[in-house]
């Protein structure tokens, strides 16, 4: 692949996509010569660029030629050894990486959702063309939680895996905690500082999240999962009284990826064995080693049946921390190590009958909810009889001081199935009493 000048290897590098991450990446490489060769005797060369825009102006200088409005001529430039693919989104980048493969060249992308909706065509096409695919930049940027799992706890059956993986919604919930800010204030600032695109929707709906998860799910139990069968929710209809009333009870709401293996429970409504694939606000206690992960910082916390509980810290996004392990996925692939996990790294031709995916009316979880009521004589008994009747017991109540016309209530429930418990508000909200629709948060313990 590479070739050999003055006792170095050299590696030519095609990049599709000169946008922040794009432009991240070809500063590091052009940064990063001679200090990278001397380390790793990898002279890594950016040899084409596509881009839109070809007038833009960019913090970084290309030779002449380099740069190009034309994609193809990139992923066909015989003198390019590796793509980087920084596009985004679905098409042209499948199509792109496809061709690039079919070239026989191996690629780098940090293009998660790609890779979860088509990560079984586009790994199949790698191993065909003798080809590799690194994508340890498409989770958490910087932090290296792909070769984790990949590499550094292969020896582990893992558990579950718990992540703040966006970190756009975690500054968001980081300002609405610290500062009071109501989540449109928040957002607001988000977008301000760069944090937040001017449409947020794959970030706060918990999209992005989700994407991430999915292929944190294939490393970690080795097989494919698709997109579609996870339960996502976002932080958009977080209501900062939520916020506030957890804060209190010593709790942080964080955006939470959850993947995590359940055996089989002996309540009969309970579904067989199976894996939890979820994303959704979470309450955690004040003490998790998640709940002070702050900004737009991530982290990943991963449980494995022999080394226990392992974390990941670190920016999750960015022009210089994505840029980073993109160009340590591209020496990855000079080295030849990449071709050579890659092959082994077959799980997307596992089968998945053992670990099928727990519908979300099964999961068992503690609940935070909040009843907005008339201040009258018997409601909470009520409340209680009809959570009761559908086998919810109560761990703690809180009544707060009266707001305009109604009073909140605020629940904490022990564990219980949440068809259950979903039926039980379904019920609740009948009630002539109730002044609002109530509002509920999972517990993570």
């Amino acid at each position: 692949m590479s070739k050999e000048s003055a006792g170095k290897k050299v590696v030519r590098v095609g990049l599709l996509g000169f946008g922040v991450v794009g432009t991240g990446a070809a500063k590091i490489i052009l940064d990063s010569s001679p200090p990278l060769v001397d380390v790793t005797g990898i002279e890594v060369r950016l040899q084409r660029a596509y881009t839109r825009d070809l007038k833009k102006a960019r913090p970084v200088t290309l030779k002449p030629g380099v740069l190009t409005s034309d994609a193809l001529s990139v992923v066909n430039d015989p003198e390019v050894d590796i793509v980087v693919e920084v596009i985004g989104g679905i098409e042209p980048a499948r199509a792109l990486i496809l061709k690039a493969l079919q070239n026989g060249k191996s690629v780098v992308t940090a293009n998660k959702h790609l890779l979860a909706t088509h990560g079984k065509e586009l790994f199949e096409a790698a191993l065909a063309h003798n080809a590799s695919i690194g994508f340890e930049a498409s989770v958490c940027g910087g932090v290296p939680v792909i070769g984790a799992l990949r590499d550094g706890l292969v020896a582990n059956r893992i558990e579950s895996i718990h992540g703040i993986l966006n970190g756009t919604t975690n500054y968001i919930l980081t300002r609405m905690v610290e500062e009071q800010c109501s989540y449109a204030q928040a957002l607001y600032e988000a977008q301000n500082k760069g944090y937040a695109e001017a449409d947020p929707s794959l970030d706060v709906k918990g999209i992005d999240a989700a994407h991430k998860l999915v292929l944190l799910a294939n490393l970690a139990f080795h097989s494919i999962f698709d997109f579609s069968e996870l339960h996502v929710e976002g932080i958009e209809n977080l209501a900062m009284e939520d916020v506030r009333f957890a804060s209190q009870l010593g709790y942080a709401v964080k955006l939470l990826a959850t993947a995590r293996r359940r055996n089989p429970g002996a309540d009969p409504d309970e579904v067989p064995g199976g894996l939890e694939l979820r994303v959704h606000p979470a309450l955690l206690p004040q003490t998790h080693p998640l709940a002070n992960v702050r900004g737009v910082n991530n982290a990943v916390l991963v449980r494995g049946s022999a080394v226990g509980e392992v974390m990941l810290y670190g920016r999750g996004a960015g022009m210089m921390p994505t840029g980073s392990a993109i160009v340590s996925d591209i020496l990855d692939a000079a080295r030849g190590s990449a071709a050579q996990t890659f092959t082994k790294l077959q799980f997307f031709q596992n089968p998945r009958a053992d670990l099928p995916v727990i519908p979300p009316g099964k999961i068992r979880s503690r609940y935070y909810v909040r009843f907005s009521v008339e201040d009258r004589p018997g409601v909470m008994g009520k409340l209680a009889t009809i959570l009761g009747n559908h086998g919810i017991s109560l761990a703690s109540v809180i009544q707060h001081e009266p707001q305009a016309a109604h009073v909140p209530v605020v629940i904490l429930t022990h564990t219980a199935i949440e068809e259950r418990f979903r039926e039980a508000l379904a019920e609740v909200e009948k009630l002539p009493f109730l002044k609002k629709p109530s509002a509920f948060l999972r517990v993570e313990e």
